[in-house]
């Protein structure tokens, strides 16, 4: 399948925001090297492989990087985004002028291999709750300044997107809470100063299933579950009886989500879809 990119200046701002800031990052006052070595304008093509098998995305935010030092660059992806592909599998192929192909290439590479690495263990998880209700989410452990391209990679890997930042929900968590004096009385803070911003959803954080009961009778519309036992969210399941959302969140693996997500629960949160990515090997090889 060859595909031409013809669509990178339809990335959302935020993303071509962070590509400019890497490039800005690596080039500096210039790429010294390539430019005392390769004429201006001198013409080479690429290959992009893959060096392990995973799930590849992030294609269009590579091209993002080329097209942004030069908007010639011709990038014609050999795999669909969100594909499985194997080790030694080409990717796309690269080619225009010499200067932005070489000085594109770390970047282009780094973001295509830490998205693909995210969205790769974030098809793993939502594989491993195939047939449940359960949703894959993940969290705000993101690498600082890359949030829109780490939450990018999770929703190429299947799972959703919880909230983008501190400004779109309220979650009221454990130290709000002990700061509150109590749950309830967080609840009230919240929702006095919801009324002045806005309808915003309003989670809780419980740690116990009177906190859970807690918090059904303040008439929240989603609970968090934080590190409760397998056997302690079936009981919240039970307790909540379909009146709000329970997402389930602390310490979930591949080895026990399949557990969790059987509880009931609506959503599995993941903090290390994002905070301990193992990116996929990607390289890029020049062609004569």
């Amino acid at each position: 399948m060859n595909t031409s990119m013809n669509s990178f200046t339809a990335l959302p701002p935020e993303i071509l925001a962070c590509i400019r800031r890497a490039l800005d990052e690596d080039i500096g006052a210039g790429d010294v090297t390539t430019d005392s070595i390769v004429p201006a304008d001198a013409l080479m093509r690429g290959q992009i492989i893959s060096k392990q098998a995973g799930i590849v995305a992030g294609m269009d935010v590579a091209c993002g990087v080329y097209r942004t030092l030069d908007e010639q660059v011709s990038f014609e992806a050999h795999v669909p985004e969100g594909a499985q592909v194997e080790n030694r599998q080409a990717l796309a192929l690269v080619s225009g002028r010499a200067r932005a192909l070489l000085t594109g290439e770390r970047t282009a590479l780094n973001f295509l291999g830490r998205i693909s690495g995210i969205a790769s263990l974030t098809r793993q998880f939502v594989e491993a709750v195939a047939g449940t209700q359960a949703v894959i989410l993940d969290t705000r452990k993101t690498a600082p300044g890359l949030r829109a391209l780490d939450k990018l990679a999770v929703r190429r890997g299947g799972g959703q997107n919880h909230r983008a930042g501190l400004y779109d929900m309220i979650l009221i968590k454990d130290n709000h809470i002990d700061f509150a004096g109590s749950l309830a009385e967080a609840v009230r803070r919240a929702r006095r100063a919801r009324r002045a911003s806005g309808a915003l959803e309003i989670e809780v954080e419980t740690r116990t299933l009177e906190d859970v009961a807690s918090a059904l009778e303040q008439g929240v519309e989603r609970i968090l579950l934080d590190n409760m036992s397998p056997e302690m969210m079936r009981q919240a399941v039970a307790i909540n009886a379909g009146r709000a959302k329970l997402e389930a969140s602390g310490n979930v693996t591949l080895a026990n989500v399949r557990q969790v997500a059987e509880t009931g629960v609506d959503f599995i949160s993941i903090g290390a879809l994002t905070h301990s990515v193992k990116v996929l090997d990607v390289s890029f090889l020049y062609l004569q």
